[in-house]
């Protein structure tokens, strides 16, 4: 019985959230990541990255959806961004303080 409660307030709490707050939050949540992987390093790093990758997959699918009601100039803005992230990922030892940066960049515009 509890978690019925537990999952309906989770539903509740959810639903009033901004979806706009939402997103930033999946993207504080990612740069946690990649924070803690700057420490750590190993399989954190690697999970960091795996992370990033996956979200700035969903964002440029987001970008590109024919829904997305962006201004053109900051859908084609976001896509350049995305490139130079995937990019940085590629590369044989990714700058984790840009990938940082970028991210921090992006949930400061979702505010």
């Amino acid at each position: 019985m509890n978690m019925m409660h537990a999952h309906r307030a989770y539903q509740m709490a959810r639903q009033s959230t901004d979806p706009r707050e939402q997103e930033a939050d999946v993207v504080r949540r990612v740069t946690w990541g990649l924070k803690e992987a700057v420490e750590r390093g190993g399989i954190a790093r690697a999970r960091a990255i795996a992370d990033n990758r996956r979200l700035w997959i969903a964002l440029e699918a987001s970008v590109r959806h024919p829904a997305n009601q962006l201004p053109q100039d900051t859908k084609v803005a976001m896509l350049n961004v995305g490139r130079a992230v995937m990019r940085e990922m590629e590369s044989q030892a990714p700058d984790l303080d840009f990938l940082i940066e970028v991210n921090e960049q992006l949930t400061a515009g979702l505010r």
